[in-house]
């Protein structure tokens, strides 16, 4: 196994999303917090009791989301959610602190114990629903250095629900050289939808670093993209019905874990 392809140690990892409810902070919050923390450990305990090799927790229901998440009960509800997660799975742990939250995001890792964050903007600008997203390499660099935190940083290029600045060959460059990323993790146009195959593998080719397909990775077309990507970043596919919102579904997991385990045997 060549040690440039592992993501965390991982032989092209399967990451499962934890897709939080709306949590204290955020403008849809409703429920009590101890439902959001249950459901968000009965999510990431079915994702690794059927065959996940890791978990990235997201605050998907924070929509509307901010640039940049400042709320402190925010910001203390995930670092909760998160650290619990921590206690009772025995996985590598990720945060995606919508929407471009990377600093705090590798701020609440440290406290935590996580070993990756994912950064929508790490090192390009980028047109989005929420705003423009401007690029936070630098300040998650410096709260890594400050705390010498060894947590990893996956950089999204020209990421989904968003209409890039930066043309994909630069947005590559820069993720790597100047954003400094472990990992590039390349998306379709929306949630739910896969990159085509043929940036996936003009990534791999621009990066030397490893690439994970970062949305749209289904039982149907998890064999075109085994050969061209380094890991995988699955949520609405694990979920009931494959409605995001919804609770994991842990037949949907094992049907997809299935397949890898096939494909890994090969």
């Amino acid at each position: 196994m060549d040690l440039k392809e592992t993501i965390l140690g991982l032989y092209k990892p399967i990451i499962g999303v934890v897709h939080l409810k709306p949590l204290p902070g955020s403008p849809r919050y409703r429920d009590c917090f101890e439902d959001i923390l249950d459901r968000a450990l009965s999510d990431a305990v079915n994702l690794v009791e059927n065959g996940v090799d890791a978990i990235i927790i997201e605050n998907y229901g924070d929509k509307p989301f901010a640039i940049r998440v400042r709320d402190p009960e925010t910001i203390a509800a995930y670092s909760i959610i998160a650290w619990e997660i921590k206690k009772h799975i025995d996985r590598p742990i990720g945060l995606s602190l919508l929407r471009n939250s990377g600093a705090e995001a590798m701020a609440i890792a440290y406290v935590v114990g996580a070993d990756f964050i994912r950064v929508n903007a790490l090192a390009e600008p980028v047109w989005s629903p929420e705003g423009i997203l401007l690029p936070i390499a630098r300040d998650i660099w410096l709260k890594k250095s400050v705390l010498k935190c060894r947590t990893q940083i996956f950089g999204d290029v020209n990421v989904k629900h968003g209409k890039p600045i930066l043309e994909l060959d630069e947005a590559v460059k820069e993720a790597i050289d100047r954003g400094l990323a472990d990992a590039i993790v390349v998306t379709g146009s929306r949630t739910g939808l896969p990159p085509e195959p043929a940036i996936v593998k003009y990534v791999k080719k621009l990066s030397g670093k490893p690439v994970i397909v970062g949305s749209g990775i289904t039982v149907d077309n998890i064999r075109v993209y085994w050969d061209i990507a380094d890991g995988f970043i699955i949520g609405t596919y694990f979920k009931k019905k494959h409605i995001i919102e919804e609770p994991v579904d842990p037949n949907n997991v094992k049907a997809l874990i299935d397949i890898i385990k096939k494909l890994r045997s090969k």
